[in-house]
């Protein structure tokens, strides 16, 4: 369930923007705030039923989007590959360390090291 609870707020986070105002706040409610689906109903004076649809509605949508755009599954790919980076940008300022002792090399290693750990953060 908590894979699923992420995939989902992933498709929030990258696409939640094209949902319709309704969609967007009752998946909101239902995945990021917890709420049950007899919650929403209550504080919308709609059915479960009602509330369930609209949100599966919403899934379905992102979930198209993203089948079409890849955003989500490109983003993770290019994470793992600035971890990548920066692993390497440490191992050549460690080496430079032990026996090259270039200041040119080190600032160089050290900017790539720092430019692929703000990406990561972002």
């Amino acid at each position: 369930m908590k894979n699923q609870t992420y995939r989902m707020s992933m498709l929030y986070d990258f696409y939640g923007d094209l949902l319709t105002d309704r969609q967007r706040e009752f998946y909101d409610l239902y995945y990021n705030e917890d709420l049950s689906l007899a919650e929403i109903a209550e504080n919308y004076g709609i059915t479960r039923q009602g509330v369930r649809d609209v949100i599966v509605r919403a899934e379905a949508y992102l979930t198209e989007i993203e089948d079409k755009t890849g955003l989500i599954r490109r983003f993770h790919i290019m994470q793992g590959q600035l971890r990548e980076v920066s692993e390497c940008a440490g191992r050549i300022l460690a080496l430079n360390d032990e026996g090259f002792n270039s200041q040119a090399l080190e600032d160089l290693a050290g900017r790539i090291k720092s430019l692929a750990d703000t990406l990561i953060q972002e």
